[in-house]
């Protein structure tokens, strides 16, 4: 018999199938390794889900008691809003990496009320406002530390760079240097981050050299550089500042001198003018300085009881008046509105509050406008036996018909709300600004205050410097035209940025119709 050849043990049928066998327990290993991955990124999600939920449900049952109050603190309704607009949509994203139908459903249902992109960055541009008008640091913000106020409300280091993505991305490198550099400040002293310091560093120098400070840009790329030398943009812009300060220098015929090693903080810029003439002179009123009310001025301040010139309505209690303001004459009423009326006001103006509106003084017709940031809604006297009343009232007080005015018109203004300084009455240059209504130019503001005011929120008057602070229950009135029918400038006025709580208000702009006999005209233009 021939025997067999012997074949290579590599070569053996068997021996190639153990071969492949051994290959696929290192492939299963390699699948173990992977589900055990898998698992563990199950359970960081649903940590992750779990710390969300626990952090959530404290969260609310402090903000779901005090609904109002919590709002009332702006760092806390910029942070609402970013967690609706940002965070709750990424978690919606962690769910849905396995079938989560319930949450989805309820994400679905909900979504149409949560705030957009425009929501959040108008909160965020809020609290700028308020860092201006009342000359906050980023600190005070990021650390809650308000004004009177001791809040645990604190920014993030993401907080404090959306911020500044915010202001950057709206080319406000004013502000997006003073919140960059909070950002990495925070970052620095140890703060945990999503966003790395290389990322806020690449901004923050750019942001720098469009201030205007190319010795700290450079040094800021050069802090970029050692600590990610691979940055795609870092050596580039490195090289270009260097060049700019070098010709600059060359230009000015000076020698380099290192960039202060002082942190950027508020004042080390200044701010860019803007459309607002007064506005220094505004946001110093806000803050309560600059005003005008001398020990002579003073003297002439009075308080009476006004009876309506004997109404019927106001004999047996007169309205309690203080004078506010010599010239122009500006008069406060106390117990104006009890406190019934005025809930009862807040509740039927709340289903109807939308973004405030202006007249545009060319077309007339109503419209938004960034210097404008509150809410409102307009209330007929039909519509509820308080407006009635609340109209009889300011005609009794005033002498003036309320038939040709404006209906009640309720604003509420939130974080940061505010309209910056304006007319009440139409120039010369709009003289269509009124001319739907065919009642004639505004002739007086009588305006109601309805909520105290915990920090900001002042009723100001730039050309003349008075201050009128919100106290709940009373309003105030000025007449806006003379006797002759022009308009008083002087009465040029704004309602200064809530920084904390909420200001509710509601006014009636009284119009010359009507007016003829009850407030005759005078013998010069300025009576």
């Amino acid at each position: 018999r021939t025997p067999l050849l012997s074949t290579p043990p590599a070569l053996r049928p068997q021996n190639l199938k153990e071969r492949q066998m051994t290959d696929l327990i290192h492939t299963e290993k390699e699948l173990v390794q992977s589900l055990r991955e898998y698992i563990r990124a199950e359970e960081y999600k649903l940590a992750a889900v779990k710390n969300w939920a626990s952090k959530l449900d404290a969260l609310t049952q402090v903000s779901t008691s005090d609904p109002e109050g919590y709002l009332a603190h702006p760092v806390n309704a910029y942070k609402l809003m970013k967690r609706l607009n940002t965070e709750w949509p990424e978690l919606e994203s962690l769910v849905l990496q396995n079938p989560s139908d319930g949450f989805v459903a309820n994400m679905s249902v909900h979504r149409q009320y949560f705030p957009d992109a425009e929501d959040q960055t108008g909160a965020a541009k809020a609290l700028m406002r308020l860092q201006d008008t009342y000359q906050l640091d980023s600190e005070a913000f990021s650390k809650g530390k308000l004004p009177g106020v001791h809040s645990n409300a604190e920014l993030t280091v993401d907080d404090c760079f959306d911020m500044g993505k915010t202001a950057y991305n709206d080319a406000d490198y004013y502000h997006a240097v003073l919140w960059f550099q909070q950002s990495l400040k925070q970052l620095d002293g140890g703060e945990e981050a999503v966003v790395s310091k290389a990322e806020i560093l690449d901004y923050l120098s750019y942001s720098v050299y469009q201030m205007g400070d190319l010795p700290r840009a450079v040094e800021l790329t050069r802090r970029l550089v050692a600590v990610d030398p691979s940055h795609e943009r870092a050596g580039g812009n490195l090289r270009y500042f260097e060049l700019l300060l070098s010709k600059q220098l060359n230009e000015m015929n000076q020698a380099y001198q290192p960039a202060s090693e002082e942190s950027i903080q508020l004042g080390t810029y200044t701010r860019p003018k803007d459309h607002l003439p007064e506005r220094e002179a505004y946001e110093a009123l806000c803050r309560g300085e600059g005003v005008q009310m001398t020990k002579a001025r003073q003297s002439r301040l009075f308080c009476r009881y006004q009876d309506g010139n004997r109404n019927p309505r106001l004999l047996l209690k007169p309205m309690k008046e203080e004078d506010e303001w010599d010239n122009p004459h500006i008069v406060r009423y106390l117990e104006m509105l009890s406190d019934i009326e005025i809930e009862k006001i807040k509740e039927l103006a709340k289903p109807r509050l939308a973004r405030a509106t202006v007249r545009d003084p060319k077309t007339g017709v109503l419209t938004t406008a960034n210097y404008r940031v509150s809410k409102s809604a307009w209330l007929e006297g039909e519509e509820d036996v308080v407006i009635d009343r609340v109209n009889q009232r300011i005609e009794d007080i005033t002498g003036l018909t309320v038939e040709t005015a404006e209906l009640l018109q309720v604003a509420n203004y939130g974080v940061g709300g505010q309209y910056e300084p304006h007319f009440d009455f139409s120039r010369k240059d709009e003289p269509d600004a009124f001319k739907r209504l065919g009642t004639g130019n505004r002739m007086a503001t009588f305006l109601n205050y309805m909520s105290d005011v915990e920090a900001g929120g002042a009723t100001v008057f730039p050309d003349f410097g008075a201050v009128i602070w919100p106290r709940k229950g009373t309003a105030v009135f000025w007449y806006n035209l003379f006797r002759s029918g022009e308009g008083d400038y002087r009465t040029r006025h704004a309602a200064c940025p809530v920084l904390v709580g909420s200001k509710w208000v509601s006014n009636k702009w009284i119009h010359e119709r009507g007016q003829e006999f009850r407030r005759p005209c005078g013998l010069t233009e300025v009576d």
